[in-house]
Parts: C-alpha cells; sequence; structure tokens
C-alpha cells in the first residue's frame, strides 16, 4: 500500500503541477476563458488513464514469465519518470510557459484545442505511467492495500495541487521531489528484484538454489520493503535535518520577523528529528519481528512410513482437509521427505518436499498457497503436481482401496531431479 501510495502521489502531484502552470499562467495573461479547455484536457486524461486500467485488468497475467517482464518495465519507467522529472525540473514552468503562450497566439478554438491537447498529452503520460506500474505493484502485493493506497496518494496530490496554487501551502517543491526521488528508486529496485525473481521461477533466464534463496525472501516479504522504504524517507528526512542553516541576523527586516523566523527554523528541525526518531524505531521494530518470524519458523514434523511390497500407503481418512500431509520413506538406504495433499476438486497430490531449483529446502502451507522455505514462492495448491518453476517435484501415486499408495521406486525417480 505504501509503494502505491507513494506513486499516485508523486504522478499526480507532477500532473497537478502541469495543469497548475497551465492555469496560472492563463489567468496572469488574461485569457480564462481558455481554462475549459484545460480542465477537458483533464477529464479525457483522467478517462483514458482509467479505461487503461481496466483493459489492464482484464488481462489477467498469469504466466511467471510475463508477470517477470511487466515488473521490470514498469521498474524502468519508475526510472525513467525520476530522472525526466529531475531533469526538466528546473525549467519546467518556463517550458510549458512558452509552449501554451505559442498557442494562446492562434484563434480562440484553435488555441483552446491545442492547449487542451497539450494538457492531455502532459497528463495522459503521468496516467499510464501510473497504470502500468501499478498494474506491476499488484501482482507483488494484496491487491485491495494498493488501490487503497492508490486512492489516498491521488487525494493528497490533488489537495497538494490546490492548496499549493492558492498560496495556502507553502512545499519547497526541489525537496519534495528530491526525498520522493530517492524513496521511488526502492520501489523501481523492487520492481526489478520481483521480476528477476519471476523470470527465474519460470525459468525463463538461468537460476541457482543461491540466486532463488537470496532474491526470494526479499521480494515475498513486504515487511522489508516497507522497513527499506522508511529507512529512505529516515535518511532524507535527517539530510534536511543537518543542511539546515540558522536564518541570518540581517534577513529579516526587524526584530520580530528575525524572531518569527527563528522560531519557524527550530520548530522545523524539531519536527524533522522527531519524523527521523519515528522512521527508524519502526524500522528497528520490523526488522526484529522479521529476525524473530525466521527463526521460530520450523519445518513441519513428517511421519515415518515403513514400506511393504516396495510400496508406501497413506489412509485417506489422514487427508480429509486441505492442508498439506509430510511423510518420509527410505529409498535405498536414503530417507526420502514428502508430502500429499487432498485438492477441493477431489484429487490426490504427490510430490517431494523439494523443487528441482531451490532442492530440499521444503514447504510450508499459508490459506491456500504452498510457500517455498528457500526463496519465498507462492504456489497455488491446484497447481501440485505440475512440473517446472518451483512447484514441489511431482511422484507417481495412485488411489486404490481408501489409501494413496505410493511406488519407491517412485519416489526414487523424482529424488533424482533433485539438483544438488
Amino acid at each position: 500500500m505504501l509503494s502505491a501510495l507513494l506513486l499516485a502521489l508523486r504522478e499526480g502531484v507532477e500532473a497537478a503541477l502541469v495543469v497548475g502552470i497551465v492555469l496560472v499562467y492563463l489567468n496572469r495573461t488574461g485569457r480564462r476563458a481558455l481554462a475549459r479547455y484545460v480542465w477537458g484536457g483533464v477529464m479525457l486524461a483522467s478517462a483514458a488513464s482509467v479505461a487503461a486500467a481496466v483493459l489492464l485488468d482484464r488481462w489477467q497475467v498469469s504466466e511467471d514469465g510475463f508477470e517477470g517482464l511487466l515488473m521490470l518495465v514498469a521498474s524502468v519507467l519508475v526510472i525513467s519518470m525520476i530522472i525526466w522529472m529531475n531533469r526538466v525540473a528546473r525549467h519546467l514552468k518556463k517550458e510549458i510557459e512558452q509552449r501554451v503562450e505559442a498557442y494562446a497566439q492562434k484563434s480562440t478554438r484553435t488555441a483552446g484545442w491545442g492547449i487542451g491537447l497539450f494538457v492531455f498529452l502532459m497528463v495522459v503520460r503521468e496516467g499510464a505511467e501510473l497504470v502500468l506500474v501499478l498494474r506491476a505493484v499488484e501482482l507483488s502485493s494484496a491487491g485491495v492495500q494498493v488501490w487503497i493506497g492508490t486512492t489516498i496518494g491521488i487525494a493528497i496530490a490533488i489537495a497538494v495541487g490546490f492548496f499549493f496554487f492558492q498560496g495556502t501551502l507553502r512545499i519547497p517543491l526541489h525537496r519534495f521531489f528530491k526525498a520522493t526521488s530517492a524513496i521511488l528508486m526502492v520501489v523501481a529496485f523492487q520492481l526489478a528484484l520481483t521480476g528477476i525473481h519471476e523470470l527465474s521461477e519460470a525459468m525463463w533466464i538461468p537460476s541457482s538454489k543461491t540466486e532463488m534463496s537470496t532474491i526470494g525472501p526479499i521480494v515475498r516479504n513486504e515487511v522489508f520493503f516497507f522497513v527499506l522504504i522508511l529507512g529512505a524517507a529516515a535518511l532524507v528526512v535527517l539530510r534536511e535535518w543537518f543542511s539546515a542553516k540558522q536564518p541570518a541576523a540581517d534577513e529579516a527586516p526587524n526584530p520580530a520577523q528575525r524572531r518569527m523566523r527563528e522560531y519557524e527554523f527550530r520548530r522545523q528541525r524539531r519536527w524533522s528529528f522527531a519524523a527521523a526518531i519515528l522512521c527508524v524505531a519502526v524500522v528497528i521494530s520490523f526488522a526484529g519481528e522479521y529476525v524473530y518470524g525466521r527463526v521460530a519458523a520450523a519445518p513441519s514434523p513428517a511421519k515415518t512410513l515403513v514400506a511393504q511390497d516396495s510400496l508406501v500407503r497413506i489412509p485417506l481418512s489422514e487427508l480429509t482437509d486441505s492442508s498439506l500431509h509430510f511423510y518420509t520413506a527410505e529409498v535405498n538406504g536414503t530417507v526420502i521427505r514428502f508430502l500429499v495433499i487432498h485438492k477441493q476438486n477431489g484429487d490426490y497430490a504427490t510430490a517431494l518436499d523439494a523443487c528441482q531449483i531451490c532442492g530440499t529446502a521444503g514447504y510450508r502451507q499459508e490459506g491456500q498457497n504452498v510457500i517455498c522455505r528457500n526463496c519465498g514462492a507462492s504456489i497455488y495448491i491446484p497447481s501440485i503436481g505440475q512440473s517446472g518453476g518451483c512447484n514441489p517435484i511431482s511422484v507417481k501415486s495412485r488411489v486404490a482401496g481408501g489409501e494413496v499408495i505410493v511406488d519407491l521406486s517412485a519416489l526414487g525417480d523424482a529424488a533424482s531431479k533433485i539438483h544438488s
């Protein structure tokens, strides 16, 4: 949710800045009648962005490889957005005013359409970027939280834009863009890592157990990136706190204004320091909780099965729920750990507690998903038994006489597929 809020806030403020500059210039040059074309461009751009969001949502990306590509593209867009704004921020106002003046010198209708089209293109650029990046963010986190964060971010952006151009909110835009750029670099890093992880899981690019164990827990743990974002925010705030300079005595025309500036300076430093300390405290608490959770998580116990006639049997009465059930059996002197689950469609799936990429790290269950202990990949339960990626290595089995029957040779064949 935090990533979505930041993205929506940043894109929203950029769009509001463009619209505000155009409206202020038209008002200052006595061309208020053209403002309706500006709002028309804004509404068309908003509608186009919403339509793009609906179309992208209907495009149900399900393959890990395509999801990975979408996340990498979104990461590049975030970085390009940061570079573009940092490069043009100093001359943005002048360039926009020059473009508007060029359109405004034409006839009223032509000027209106020209300015409306200009605003549409500028705003729809921000909207299209936001839609695409949010779709990628939604794939790697909870969808409802993403849209809640987006709504809050857009609402704040609209408020900031309105009060900023009304003159009731004094905010140094260069500091705002500098701070959000630093934080959004973390978001771009998250999307890029997640994209690489998805491509590795789909085996579109070479992958290894070490790579998956390094990247997987990071991209699958939202708390990690929440902590990272808060840490970046704390650093930005502390930097502002240390770089702030005491107002010079000769800057104020009289003692009363000098005391007022000194008071505002001290108040800003106190709030900045308190915000930084709060961010650091939250970072420490979340980090401690994460470490404790990793230590406390232990593999589920497995029931030892004794083979008869090279077969192991699991009564169906043990598999009445839709949970993972773990077992071990000895094959040629090697103990092999495997799992059995009763799917909702009535089928029974048998697989090793291991995969071809992450080896014997094993799995745990969270609701309707099975989670790899090594890389954090989420495996949809109905897909257990299918090959590829981080899915558990399938084991041939059959159901007969009220039992799931597994041949030891099938266990041995499946175990031979585990990469050392």
